[in-house]
């Protein structure tokens, strides 16, 4: 008897291996190739968004989301032509951009400057769990005034940060192929 209690405690220590836990795995993302086309709108401006997006026209004259359905998530963007009120169209972007100042843990702010196509700007670069993950404005400081706002139809955690950085680049590329028609 003494046997069989001794052959039954020595086999659980004896085939039990070392254990060890599995690192926390995180979902594969199979993002879509980068490739872009001009965007067809009657509007006083023209650039060049990712293919995988959608253009949704707004009410507004020249208004307009751009739609990432893979990932959900909206480009927000609206146009106001400047009679004198510049710096109220910069003012208000600004407001707009620091409402998210309780809640994001940075903001950094880029300023934005292409003299030979007029274009001037600021990029607004959120850090932490905000609502947004970038905004922007464009302007050629007389006639056009351009505002843009990404928002994720979810909240920004760690687990979406690869795909905030994806749209970021398609939205710098935006910046970089923007041009006012007049």
């Amino acid at each position: 008897m003494t046997r069989l209690l001794i052959f039954c405690l020595l086999i659980p220590i004896i085939s039990c291996d070392n254990y060890t836990p599995k690192p926390k795995g995180y979902f594969r993302l199979d993002l879509p190739l980068k490739e872009y086309e001009i965007a067809e709108l009657k509007c006083p401006f023209i650039f060049q968004y990712a293919k995988y997006a959608e253009i949704y026209e707004r009410k507004e004259d020249c208004w307009f989301n751009i739609n990432y359905k893979f990932c959900n998530a909206k480009l927000h963007m609206s146009y106001k032509k400047i009679n004198n009120n510049l710096n109220k169209h910069i003012e208000n972007t600004n407001d707009l951009a620091y409402k998210h100042t309780k809640v994001a843990e940075g903001i950094t702010e880029q300023a934005y400057q292409n003299t030979a196509k007029n274009l001037y700007g600021i990029v607004y670069d959120f850090q932490g769990n905000t609502a947004t993950a970038m905004q922007f404005y464009l302007t050629d400081s007389i006639k056009h005034f351009v505002r843009g706002a990404l928002y994720f139809e979810t909240e920004i955690n760690d687990s979406i940060i690869p795909i905030n950085n994806f749209l970021k680049d398609d939205i710098y590329h935006l910046i970089e192929s923007w041009e006012w028609k007049n």
